[in-house]
């Protein structure tokens, strides 16, 4: 299958990018979350250098926005980042 873009994230790749503009369609915040949560651990990993970054947070809150071609809002993203670590550091 054709593109008529070029991937924006060559680390992350298409599918990622399929992934954010089908999870900008659900709805609700609440019906987003967990797909966000899959979305972000997959930046994550495609990205292991920004993990220890000051601004990670607003990189990974970035990219996911860029992948959804602007439908996902920035700062529910990253909020979903915040409460991730919150969790992962208790």
């Amino acid at each position: 299958m054709r593109y008529d873009s070029a991937i924006i994230d060559r680390q992350i790749g298409r599918n990622a990018e399929l992934f954010a503009e089908a999870i900008a369609e659900i709805d609700s915040k609440e019906e987003r979350y967990p797909y966000l949560r899959i979305l972000v651990s997959l930046v994550e990993q495609a990205h292991p250098e920004w993990k220890s970054a000051p601004n990670k947070e607003e990189q990974y809150a970035t990219l996911i926005t860029e992948l959804s071609k602007g439908e996902l809002d920035e700062e529910e993203v990253t909020e979903v980042i915040r409460m991730r670590d919150r969790e992962k550091s208790r």
